[in-house]
């Protein structure tokens, strides 16, 4: 009884809409979904060759779609590899390249930094750097927060020397 009813619902149904034994189609094809924007950041941000390889297709089919996002890889890229390797020497060049291409973003980048041109080219060819005294500077502006409103001078004094 049960398949015969079976058998006149089927009949029932338009021929396209009858699904064949043992084919499965589905209404909307799955297509994966396309990675976060902080997730090709990071992708961009990595040493390329510490990159799996699998992430590593996953940008390169990204910046396949999107040539501004291939061009800002290669800046990005170019001035870590300066910014690493202490090649300060190369950051006229950096800034020429920069300017060519059509990236307001980093227009405004390149633009910051040719305001203070000396000194970038100094933090990327010196081996010196204020590392330690910004670290001392953050500390004590940590500890000056924590007794924000209960104490004057004296007692931040005696808590910056005893943290020492």
């Amino acid at each position: 009884m049960g398949g015969d009813r079976a058998t006149r619902l089927a009949g029932q149904l338009p021929a396209r809409s009858r699904l064949l034994p043992g084919k499965r189609t589905s209404p909307n094809p799955i297509t994966a979904r396309p990675p976060s924007p902080r997730v090709v950041a990071g992708w961009i941000l990595r040493r390329p060759e510490t990159l799996p390889e699998i992430d590593c297709l996953r940008l390169n089919a990204v910046l396949v779609h999107c040539p501004e996002l291939d061009a800002l890889t290669t800046h990005v890229r170019s001035f870590a590899q300066m910014l690493t390797e202490r090649q300060g020497e190369r950051l006229p060049q950096w800034l020429d390249a920069v300017r060519r291409d059509n990236l307001p973003s980093l227009h405004t980048l390149a633009a910051g930094i040719e305001r203070d041109r000396d000194a970038v080219m100094a933090g990327l060819t010196l081996p010196w750097n204020s590392g330690v005294v910004e670290g001392h500077v953050n500390r004590i502006k940590m500890l000056k927060r924590q007794m924000f409103g209960r104490a004057g001078f004296p007692l931040l004094r005696k808590r910056v020397l005893l943290a020492i």
